[in-house]
């Protein structure tokens, strides 16, 4: 939502994160700069998508307040990356053919990253669209992985070596590499095991010839020093660790773990 002038502004924006099997969101005091609330909800596959958001929204009151910005990150890999002097704006589904399985009645969209000329090719979930029209009116939205590849393109500035980041949940994982602001590579995987998780970053450094023993490689998201897939990782790869997030963390008065798991929602 936008308003038209000074007075009636807030000071308040909602970020939200929406995958299939869950809901996560971020309240900003943008006035002072602080998080007043963030929160990571779970989703069941006995309900339709649709019932669950409604039942999500009536038990967090944040979600029903006035915001001056909603910003919505649809969380799914239908999503590719297409440099400008590739792209064209009528032929979006011809892009993600190659790597999803996409329909001619799919709805396409697509997010400028003019920093780094390029666009992310997606296709959002149309339904929850629908459905936060309804309590939002108008809002912002695109794919989670245009703000996970820009902020970490970012931290690539003015870097020699080529950098790997990977950002890891529970079901599945994105690798990103990049080199001074340029992306190399951009890839999800699905995973059960820490040992598919392994074996993938592994086949995936050796495609693009990086050295085990010395490339940096960076892990977010849903992970600790403890957690089993880092824990194998560090069996294979000398330089591993976790990102620093230690300016995100104090900025927003989070912890460390925080910052890791909420590290697209602070950054949208």
């Amino acid at each position: 939502m936008s308003t038209a002038t000074i007075a009636s502004k807030n000071y308040k924006k909602l970020s939200l994160q929406v995958a299939l099997n869950g809901l996560s969101f971020c309240v900003f005091d943008t006035l002072n700069g602080n998080v007043l609330d963030i929160q990571e909800v779970k989703f069941n596959y006995t309900q339709s998508l649709e019932d669950q958001l409604w039942r999500t929204f009536v038990d967090f009151s944040w979600l029903t307040k006035f915001y001056d910005e909603v910003v919505v990150l649809h969380d799914n890999n239908f999503s590719t990356f297409v440099p400008k002097p590739l792209f064209d704006e009528h032929y979006l589904g011809s892009y993600l053919q190659y790597n999803t399985k996409v329909f001619e009645s799919d709805f396409f969209a697509y997010d400028e990253m003019s920093t780094y000329d390029m666009n992310n090719v997606h296709v959002p979930f149309v339904n929850v669209n629908n459905f936060l029209i309804d309590q939002f009116g108008t809002f912002d939205y695109k794919n989670v992985n245009t703000v996970l590849v820009s902020r970490l393109l970012e931290l690539s500035k003015n870097k020699e070596e080529k950098q790997v980041y990977i950002h890891l949940q529970e079901t599945h994982f994105e690798i990103v590499i990049a080199h001074n602001l340029k992306l190399l590579l951009y890839n999800s995987f699905e995973y059960k095991t820490p040992e598919d998780f392994v074996y993938y970053l592994l086949f995936t450094l050796e495609q693009l010839q990086l050295n085990p023993e010395t490339v940096s490689v960076f892990m977010l998201g849903k992970i600790s020093e403890n957690d089993p897939c880092f824990e194998i990782a560090y069996r294979y790869i000398r330089n591993i660790s976790l990102l620093d997030v230690s300016a995100l963390a104090t900025n927003y008065s989070l912890s460390q773990a925080e910052a890791l798991q909420y590290y697209i929602l602070l950054n949208s």
